[in-house]
């Protein structure tokens, strides 16, 4: 790939848990025996590496905090290994945006070479006329808001597509979330450290137009509670770039000391989407 590929977008809602992950094994055999596996992540899954983007005054990150109806955020992402990212990998250069309750995703995959010229040195990139008008947004965020790597996230990614009279539902676990808060090249051998406790997986659904019953049924057995937390929220706070929110998932000293609640469905978890 020398240049930006067709331009993705797509509009979904997301409903965001957070699950202890002894209850991870019964909830893969639920989703595999009505679901598909993706085909992108085999029986073990994919990594996931994004680098967000944001002002000096982390205009994004208090959009999300104070629930604007309208939101977005910039990133950079790769799917698979970071330690193989080589200037020619391929990366997403994404606009992920909620309009109210709805998720709109933007993106254009590129050489990785490609994203850094557009992000990070501000420049166009080659690319087919029916991107430029998604590129020229891109552009404009990052020159008229003076934007920056701001926080990294990594994860381990589970993922199931629905099947017959489930075609467009998506369902992921997303295991040892990492992040960082310097070293923004996504090859870099930098240290990252958990910015989620381990003893905890984010299942995310996500759904064109709804969640099947079987779906919500099962959330509803198995005591699962919606949570307001965001990846990107979740470094920024862990490394100390903003006080720690209502919706901040505690560490694992401050979730030891809360007792034997804070895993259940009562605890400050069930207040806190992404």
């Amino acid at each position: 790939m020398r240049a930006a590929s067709r331009l993705h977008a797509f509009n979904r809602y997301e409903i965001k848990y957070l699950v202890p992950t002894g209850d991870v094994p019964a909830l893969r055999e639920q989703f595999a025996a009505r679901m598909e596996r993706d085909s992108h992540g085999g029986s073990t899954g994919y990594g996931v590496w994004s680098v967000y983007y944001d002002t000096t005054g982390l205009r994004f990150y208090w959009e999300k905090i104070e629930g604007l109806k309208f939101r977005r955020k910039l990133r950079v992402r790769h799917y698979g290994d970071r330690s193989t990212v080589t200037d020619d990998s391929v990366v997403h250069v994404e606009i992920k945006q909620r309009v109210n309750r709805v998720t709109q995703k933007r993106r254009v995959a590129m050489p990785y070479h490609l994203a850094r010229e557009l992000c990070d040195r501000r420049q166009m990139v080659e690319h087919a006329p029916q991107q430029r008008a998604f590129l020229d947004e891109v552009l404009e965020l990052l020159c008229g808001l003076d934007l920056r790597p701001v926080a990294m996230t990594g994860y381990q990614r589970e993922a199931f597509v629905g099947r017959e009279s489930d075609l467009g539902l998506r369902v992921t676990l997303d295991h040892r979330v990492r992040g960082r808060d310097r070293d923004f090249h996504l090859g870099a051998d930098a240290e990252n450290r958990l910015i989620v406790p381990a003893k905890f997986s984010v299942l995310e659904i996500k759904a064109n137009e709804r969640v099947p019953y079987w779906l919500t049924d099962l959330a509803a057995r198995t005591n699962l509670a919606i949570v307001r937390m965001s990846k990107y929220c979740q470094s920024v706070e862990a490394f100390g770039r903003a006080p720690r929110s209502l919706y901040h998932v505690a560490d694992d000293d401050a979730v030891a000391s809360s007792g034997p609640a804070a895993a259940g469905s009562t605890s400050p978890y069930a207040r806190s989407e992404a």
